[in-house]
């Protein structure tokens, strides 16, 4: 009897509000450790994060960053995501500019990210 109560409680709670929009492409940022990544040491204390930081705290401020941060799995890297409708060659830029990828810190790698699916506006 209350594995029925369970399943008729699982039905009943509604699946997050998404649906299917016009697929379209949007480019994304994905950081993995450079060869000047210190390995076992917290991201924070990495020599040139704050620089990293600061970047893309400009590209916030400049409206062109929609979300970002590190992994939380050790000395795996982070992803940010520009908002939408910027080109790829934008994306490099930001990309390549920061500090912390010219350093050799961190690599950085822009993918073309396919998103099907986004919450209702």
């Amino acid at each position: 009897m209350r594995s029925a109560r369970r399943d008729r409680s699982t039905r009943q709670r509604s699946a997050p509000d998404f649906h299917e929009t016009k697929p379209r492409i949007q480019y994304v940022i994905l950081h993995t450790p450079g060869p000047a990544w210190a390995r076992g040491v917290d991201f924070r204390e990495q020599i040139g994060v704050q620089e990293h930081v600061e970047h893309y705290r400009q590209v916030h401020e400049a409206g062109k960053l929609h979300l970002g941060g590190p992994f939380l799995t050790p000395d795996s890297g982070g992803m940010m995501i520009p908002i939408q409708g910027l080109s790829e060659d934008e994306v490099r830029w930001i990309a390549e500019s920061d500090p912390a990828v010219k350093s050799g810190l961190l690599q950085a790698e822009v993918r073309p990210w396919y998103v099907a699916m986004s919450p209702k506006a």
